[in-house]
């Protein structure tokens, strides 16, 4: 049986203030990724994401982005000089890493948000940036990387484990990018399109793509956006069609705690 991770951003709340319905998107995910408070998510909403993760077996990661709270990370920031971004994006990792670890659930994996995400893909200096930081607070971390990205090549240069990601609800160009959020067609609404996309992807090894064909791909997780309004129905009607075909959900990476001694 062919195994797939379904992943969620997960903690993005701030305060008084709350995105998304994570305790029900907790039920049917594998793996979420944690805003670091940079974006999204404080201390408080932070430590009670990961508790309920643990609480669920799901398997966390640190989610950093740049240093946006006003724009929720999906702004373009330019200028900043690449050591500070690091040091940024290290500051995030080792402040998750730090609470999860006193709360008996370490993290497995790191995924950038947002616009970091997508930039980095496009960008080796960023991408440099996010894998030093990755590796400087543990080189055991699996990276979630865009294929076909500058982000995966930065991290193959210097030795991480990469988990590529693909999203159930975004459309892709030719090159294996996302199309803009900006254009019209970037995001799919249809359920239907949106299975048969991951089926596609997960069953037969291609990524459809805007222009009518397909690249090779080997997925490890699927990503589903919390904040989509009626999110959690449309992940439930996801892995439930997924479960259909065969298919095992699973985190690509376990939880530390699970691993077992010298594994």
């Amino acid at each position: 049986m062919r195994g797939i991770d379904l992943n969620c951003d997960m903690g993005e709340g701030f305060g008084a203030y709350r995105i998304g319905d994570d305790a029900a998107m907790m039920e049917i995910i594998t793996s979420a990724n944690i805003a670091c408070g940079f974006h999204a998510g404080d201390p408080v909403v932070m430590r009670d994401t990961i508790l309920l993760a643990k609480e669920k077996g799901v398997s966390i990661g640190a989610h950093p982005s740049f240093m946006d709270l006003y724009g929720f990370g999906r702004r373009r920031i330019a200028g900043e000089k690449p050591a500070d971004l690091e040091a940024q994006i290290l500051y995030q990792i080792a402040a998750i890493a730090g609470m999860a670890s006193a709360l008996g659930w370490p993290i497995s994996h790191v995924k950038p948000h947002g616009t970091l995400y997508t930039m980095a893909a496009e960008d080796r200096t960023l991408a440099e940036a996010c894998v030093r930081a990755v590796r400087a607070v543990d080189s055991g971390l699996v990276f979630v990387a865009l294929p076909f990205s500058e982000s995966v090549k930065a991290a193959e240069a210097v030795g991480l484990t990469i988990a590529l990601e693909v999203f159930a609800d975004r459309r892709y160009l030719e090159t294996g990018m996302l199309v803009p959020r900006g254009e019209p067609d970037a995001v799919i609404h249809d359920l239907d399109e949106s299975v048969d996309q991951v089926l596609s992807i997960v069953k037969d090894g291609r990524l459809p793509t805007r222009g009518g064909g397909f690249l090779p791909i080997e997925a490890a997780t699927i990503c589903i956006h919390g904040d989509t309004p009626g999110a959690p129905a449309i992940a439930a009607a996801l892995r439930t069609r997924l479960l259909a075909e065969g298919l095992d959900l699973a985190p690509f990476a376990r939880p530390e705690s699970e691993r077992g001694a010298g594994a």
